[in-house]
């Protein structure tokens, strides 16, 4: 499935609460109500325990807890509900087709808007304070922040590492996703160091754990591969190996033990310890371009489509490859998916939203499918790839999936597998994901 993104004009900074719109602008500074720490046998606001300084969000609140919320796009822009109560807490108008991916600090998300990846604030955080933290929650809002882009593509979190890939340039610009919050705060983006792949193309980058890049090989024409590069900054890293063997080269996903994977045409790359290994489609075209890992397992979800020629190709059979044994295995469903429709769950259980209605629960390394969960109406998926479709997004051990068709969101308790509470939305739902708070 294409992950280009529609070149869309600049959006207003309009915020919402509920339905009646507010000018970020007109939003006064109010005072945050400074709480004094103090445990047991201890006064509140002694030296040893000194309050938190003010927050200097506009009308930001303490709350008890972390306070975890869902961010989805729609035909009039961004909203934001509540991740326990589903409850609406804002949202901002924003024109185009928007794309989201977390941007790894618990607070915001990066939105793809083709000409660069700005930054939305979802207005909840959790701020570090001796041997506790405090919570906080404000009206979220779409920022001025943004890093440019050409065609602005896949952004990836891992090892403490928020990279973006250009896809227009081939520019990779990473940094120290624990550096986003102060630099937020400060009105600005954290530093980054920037490497630019040889040829532009749609592509993505991994930053591992050791500092070495990861990133696709190709060009406008077509994509082939991977190269892994050393430790360094910028164009002064030098290429440590390289595989060709993956035509159509398209997504990632790590697995335990730090085995990243990429899809390919006719099967899956995976780098791990050092070296590259293929695993091949036992179909001349046997495309993994979407995938999903889990730091609890060390197999790869992916889907698995056959027919080149299809303008949309309705799969049954998803894939998973053991990424330390090198092996694929095949297995159908019974119902078809979208490329919105893979996850993993807390222990590293594989999720597939089916067409059917069902979230199916697999476990990854017998393929076995232990549950099917129903959450919503059987769907048809559209032939264009970016129309609203049934969407899932896990965070933590709940399962969250939109229905467009009924303008709803429910979220499914993976532990009991049932769906524990749904709630109709303001608008149609198309793109999901979230922040922990």
């Amino acid at each position: 499935m294409p992950y280009h993104l529609t070149l869309k004009t600049p959006a207003p900074t309009t915020l919402r609460r509920g339905l009646y719109a507010v000018p970020i602008a007109a939003v006064g500074l109010s005072a945050l109500l400074l709480t004094a720490c103090a445990g047991p046998g201890s006064s509140a606001g002694t030296a040893g325990d000194a309050p938190p300084s003010a927050s200097p969000e506009p009308n930001a609140k303490e709350a008890g807890a972390p306070a975890p919320r869902l961010v989805y796009t729609h035909d009039a822009g961004i909203s934001v509900v509540d991740a326990t109560s589903l409850e609406p807490v804002g949202s901002a108008e924003m024109s185009g087709f928007n794309r989201l991916n977390p941007a790894g600090d618990g607070r915001h998300v990066f939105v793809s808007t083709g000409d660069s990846f700005r930054l939305f604030d979802a207005g909840a955080w959790t701020e570090p304070h001796g041997d506790h933290s405090h919570h906080y929650v404000a009206d979220p809002k779409l920022t001025e922040l943004a890093f440019e882009a050409d065609k602005a593509g896949h952004v990836v979190l891992h090892a403490g590492k928020t990279v973006l890939f250009n896809d227009g340039s081939g520019k990779v610009e990473s940094f120290e996703t624990s550096a986003l919050a102060a630099a937020v705060e400060d009105g600005k983006l954290p530093p980054t160091d920037v490497y630019t792949t040889p040829e532009a193309h749609h592509g993505v980058a991994v930053e591992l754990e050791d500092g070495k890049l990861l990133v696709t090989l190709g060009n406008e024409e077509g994509r082939s591969g991977i190269a892994v590069l050393t430790v360094g900054k910028g164009q002064d890293r030098t290429e440590v190996v390289r595989n060709e063997e993956c035509p159509g080269v398209h997504g990632e996903a790590v697995a335990a033990g730090e085995a990243v994977v990429v899809g390919c045409e006719n099967g899956m790359l995976i780098y791990k310890d050092g070296a590259i290994t293929k695993v091949a489609s036992p179909d001349a075209y046997g495309r993994m371009g979407n995938q999903a890992g889990s730091e609890k397992s060390p197999v790869i979800l992916g889907d698995y489509k056959v027919d080149k020629a299809a303008e949309l190709e309705r799969p049954t059979r998803i894939s998973l490859v053991n990424t330390e044994t090198a092996s694929l295995q095949l297995v159908d469903i019974g119902t078809s998916y979208s490329f919105r429709s893979l996850g993993r769950g807390p222990a590293g259980e594989a999720l597939v939203l089916g067409t059917d209605g069902g979230l199916r629960v697999i476990d990854p390394l017998s393929g076995a499918v232990t549950s099917s969960i129903p959450v919503v109406a059987a769907w048809e998926e559209s032939t264009t790839w970016q129309d609203p479709r049934p969407t899932l997004f896990v965070q933590g051990s709940t399962a969250f999936v939109t229905e467009p068709a009924s303008q709803s969101l429910h979220a499914v308790d993976l532990k009991s597998g049932k769906v524990t509470k749904s709630a109709k939305l303001h608008h149609v739902p198309n793109e999901l994901t979230g922040v922990t708070g």
